[in-house]
């Protein structure tokens, strides 16, 4: 990719050069600079927000809450982790972020999930006499749907986009609500289907 944004960024230089438009490319790059450091600062106003009221919300238990009625959605998903596991938690608190557009919040929690499934990865292949056919290095079908379901994610607010667009001027920022939630649910049930037919291969 560096090399990649390299080209891409010497190209236009050269090229802005043989056409005379160096200035206008210094302009548009001083703008984009002192655009793109307001719409962190906007962003990062949305994110201590929502990720805030997330904090809050596993304080008060309301994500553990979410996470135990989601058990079954989360055995039908994986029906070969234990109920008990702690990757289930993770993952639970990875979808509910996920679900309310928080990404900066998810994240952790998908790593936390990715490490537990890990570990019980290995768990089983040092097991003696196991007929698991996947080595330690290689990711199991839990990891890999938890990867395209994540992917995929259903959003019900898509919090990123409508920060965008509100930075942007929208006159309507929540538009995108139902288109978005629309097509997050055509992904995610994609990605449910893919992954059903996958392990029955």
């Amino acid at each position: 990719m560096n090399y990649l944004w390299a080209f891409m960024i010497l190209t236009g230089i050269i090229y802005g050069a043989f056409h005379g438009t160096l200035p206008q490319i210094t302009t548009a790059a001083l703008d984009s600079a002192k655009e793109a450091v307001t719409l962190c600062i906007t962003m990062m106003g949305v994110m201590s927000f929502w990720v805030g009221l997330m904090r809050i919300a596993e304080k008060a238990g309301i994500i553990e809450g979410l996470s135990r009625r989601m058990r079954p959605v989360l055995h039908f998903l994986f029906p070969d982790l234990p109920q008990e596991h702690p990757a289930n938690e993770y993952i639970a608190t990875n979808m509910i972020a996920n679900v309310f557009g928080l990404g900066w919040a998810a994240t952790p929690a998908g790593l936390k999930a990715m490490e537990a499934l890990q570990e019980r990865n290995l768990e089983l292949c040092g097991q003696k006499g196991t007929s698991r056919k996947r080595g330690p290095d290689i990711a199991t079908d839990e990891m890999c749907t938890f990867l395209i379901v994540n992917i995929s994610s259903l959003q019900l607010i898509p919090v990123n986009i409508i920060a965008y667009r509100s930075q942007y001027g929208s006159v309507n920022p929540a538009a995108v609500v139902g288109p978005g939630l629309i097509a997050t649910i055509c992904s995610t049930a994609a990605a449910i289907i893919f992954c059903k037919l996958k392990k029955r291969c």
